[in-house]
C-alpha cells in the first residue's frame, strides 16, 4: 500500500494505490502551510478506503517548494563559493552572469584557488590545500552555513571536490557542503550554478521534510517515505535534504510518469493541464524526454537534468477577458477556483466557466454562465485549443502524428482534437495523474562523463559508466538487482585528443521498502 501525493500551486493531490492499483483518490486546494493540505488529503483517502496509517509501506510526494523558493528569491542561505580550477577558467569568475537580485541574496564570497582535471583526468594543478583552508576560516568568521565546490571536470574525478569538502567541513563545523559534480553535467559554469542554487536551498530543504515527517508523525504514519525528483524517480528523504535542486521541475514529470501509467502508452505527448498553467512533454519508454539545452531557473543558467517541458499560461483557473474571449490568462483564480468562478457563484470568468457552458463539462451550476453568448463561448474555445495545438507543435520534432494523452484537474478544458496527434487518450483518474505518477515512481541514477576510448577501450568505458550509474541508483534507495539501464548515449567528442567520448547513462530500479 502507498500513497502518492503531489503538493501544486493550486492544488494537493493524493492517491492510495494497493500494488498498481488505485484504491482512492483526493484533490484539495494548497494550503500556506503545506503540511495542512497534505494532512487533509491523506486523512480522505485513507477514510474512504478504510485503511489504516499501519498498513502502509511507504508514501511518495512531490514539490515545488524549492523551485518557488529559488524564483520568489525567498529563504535562501548566503553561499560560499569554491573553484579548483586555476590557472585555467580565471577569465569568467562564479556568478558572472547572475542577475543582480539573486546574486544579492546569495553573496559573493566566491573563492578560485589551484586545481581541476582536464577531460581525461589529467591534473591541471595540485590542489591548493592552503587556499583551501584561508577560504573556509574567512567564511567562518563571515558566519557562511553553506558552500558550494566546484572543479573543472570534476565529473570524470571526483577526488579535489572531496578533498575540498573535508578541509572545508573541518575549519566550519556544521557546515552545509555542495560538490558540483554530485549534481550537475560536465560544462563548468551551469554545473557551478546549480550546485550554488543546491546550497542555498540547503536550510530549506531541511525544513520542509521536517514539515513532511511532521505531518506524517501527526497521522501516525511510520512507513519511510520518498521525494520526486525532475527524472521521474524518487530520492530517499535524507538524500533530498541535500540536493533539494534535483526536485526542480518533479511536478510536470510526475504527471508524465502517471500519464505513461494510466494509459499503457509509453511513447506518445502528454498535455497537463492544472489549475493555473498547462505543461506539454514527451514521453519516451514511459520516462520524459530531458532537455538538452541549458535550463534558466529564476534567470540563472543550470545544466542539471531536467524534463523537455513547455509551460503555457492556460489552466482550469485561467482568466477570461468577457469583452475579448480570445484573452486568455496568463492571469488565473489559482486555488480559489470554487470561490471565484461564475459556476460557483464567484464574479470572474474563467476557463472552467466556458467549458461548461460549452456543454463539455460538468462542474457547478450551468445555470450560472447561461447569460454568456455564443460569440464569447466559442471564441474562447477556439482560442483554448489553438494554445494547446501551438504548444504541441513546438514540442513535437517529427511531423508524424503521435497519440496525445491528457491529464490533470484542468484536461475538461479539451473535447476537440489537436493538429498532429492522433488519438486524444484521457485515461480514467487523469485528474490525479501527477500523484499517481509520484507513487509509482522507481529510484535512479545518472552518470554524465567523458572517456578516452584510446586509453581505455569503448567496453571498458561503458561497463565503467553504467556500473557507477548504478551505485548512484543504490545509494537514492533503488534496490541493486532490479536496477536496469534504461538510457545510454554516447556523444563523440571530435575536437578533443584521444578518441574522446561524452556517456550519458541512466539507470532506474525499485523503491527499497526495507
Amino acid at each position: 500500500m502507498r500513497i502518492g501525493i503531489d503538493v501544486g500551486g493550486t492544488n494537493t493531490d493524493a492517491v492510495l494505490m494497493d500494488g498498481r492499483m488505485v484504491v482512492s483518490s483526493h484533490k484539495t486546494p494548497t494550503t500556506a502551510n503545506i503540511s495542512d493540505g497534505v494532512i487533509t488529503a491523506i486523512s480522505r483517502i485513507l477514510d474512504r478506503a478504510a485503511v489504516s496509517a499501519e498498513e502502509l509501506d511507504a508514501v511518495m510526494i512531490g514539490t515545488t517548494q524549492f523551485t518557488n523558493a529559488f524564483v520568489e528569491r525567498r529563504n535562501l542561505l548566503p553561499v560560499g563559493v569554491i573553484r579548483l580550477a586555476l590557472p585555467a577558467t580565471a577569465g569568467l569568475p562564479p556568478m558572472i552572469d547572475w542577475p543582480a537580485d539573486i546574486a544579492k541574496v546569495i553573496g559573493t564570497h566566491c573563492y578560485m584557488v589551484r586545481g581541476g582535471y582536464e577531460f581525461d583526468g589529467r591534473v591541471i594543478s595540485p590542489l591548493d590545500e592552503l587556499a583551501i583552508k584561508r577560504a573556509a576560516v574567512e567564511l567562518r568568521n563571515l558566519g557562511v552555513k553553506a558552500v558550494a565546490i566546484c572543479g573543472v571536470f570534476s565529473p570524470i574525478n571526483p577526488d579535489m571536490e572531496e578533498r575540498a569538502a573535508a578541509i572545508i567541513q573541518q575549519e566550519i563545523p556544521g557546515v552545509a557542503v555542495t560538490l558540483s559534480s554530485r549534481i550537475g553535467r560536465i560544462s563548468l559554469l551551469e554545473r557551478e550554478n546549480a550546485a550554488i542554487m543546491n546550497a542555498s536551498l540547503t536550510d530549506l530543504s531541511r525544513k520542509v521534510v521536517t514539515s513532511f515527517r511532521h505531518a506524517l508523525t501527526q497521522l501516525n504514519i511510520k512507513a519511510p517515505f520518498h521525494i520526486s525528483q525532475n527524472d521521474g524517480t524518487l530520492m530517499t528523504a535524507d538524500f533530498v535534504e541535500k540536493y533539494p535542486v534535483l526536485t526542480f521541475a518533479s511536478g510536470p514529470t510526475n504527471s508524465m510518469r502517471g500519464a505513461a501509467y494510466l494509459s499503457g502508452v509509453k511513447d506518445a505527448l502528454v498535455v497537463d493541464i492544472g489549475g493555473t498553467t498547462t505543461d506539454i512533454g514527451m514521453l519516451i519508454k514511459g520516462f520524459p524526454r530531458e532537455s538538452t539545452m541549458a535550463v534558466d531557473i529564476g534567470g540563472v543558467r543550470t545544466n542539471f537534468r531536467m524534463p523537455d517541458v513547455i509551460s503555457l499560461g492556460l489552466g482550469g483557473g485561467s482568466v477570461v477577458n468577457p469583452t475579448d474571449a480570445t484573452n486568455i490568462g496568463p492571469l488565473s483564480v489559482g486555488f480559489r477556483l470554487t470561490e471565484k468562478a461564475l459556476v460557483f457563484g464567484g464574479d470572474t470568468l474563467t476557463t472552467t466557466d466556458i467549458a461548461v457552458a460549452a456543454g463539455y463539462a460538468d462542474v457547478g451550476d450551468k445555470q450560472r454562465v447561461a447569460h454568456l453568448s455564443s460569440d464569447v463561448i466559442n471564441s474562447a474555445v477556439q482560442r483554448i485549443h489553438a494554445l494547446i495545438a501551438d504548444g504541441v507543435d513546438r514540442m513535437k520534432t517529427s511531423v508524424e502524428p503521435v497519440p496525445l494523452i491528457m491529464v490533470g484537474g484542468g484536461s475538461i478544458l479539451v473535447n476537440q482534437d489537436i493538429p498532429g496527434t492522433s488519438d486524444l487518450i484521457v485515461p480514467e483518474n487523469a485528474s490525479v495523474a501527477n500523484a499517481i505518477g509520484a507513487s509509482i515512481a522507481q529510484v535512479g541514477g545518472v552518470v554524465d562523463k567523458v572517456y578516452s576510448y584510446e586509453r581505455m577501450g569503448r567496453k571498458q568505458s561503458i561497463e565503467d559508466a553504467k556500473h557507477q550509474a548504478i551505485a548512484v541508483a543504490v545509494e537514492a534507495g533503488a534496490v541493486k538487482e532490479t536496477v536496469e539501464v534504461i538510457e545510454l548515449e554516447e556523444i563523440p567528442l571530435s575536437y578533443m585528443p584521444g578518441n574522446a567520448v561524452r556517456l550519458r547513462v541512466k539507470t532506474a530500479g525499485e523503491l527499497s521498502l526495507c
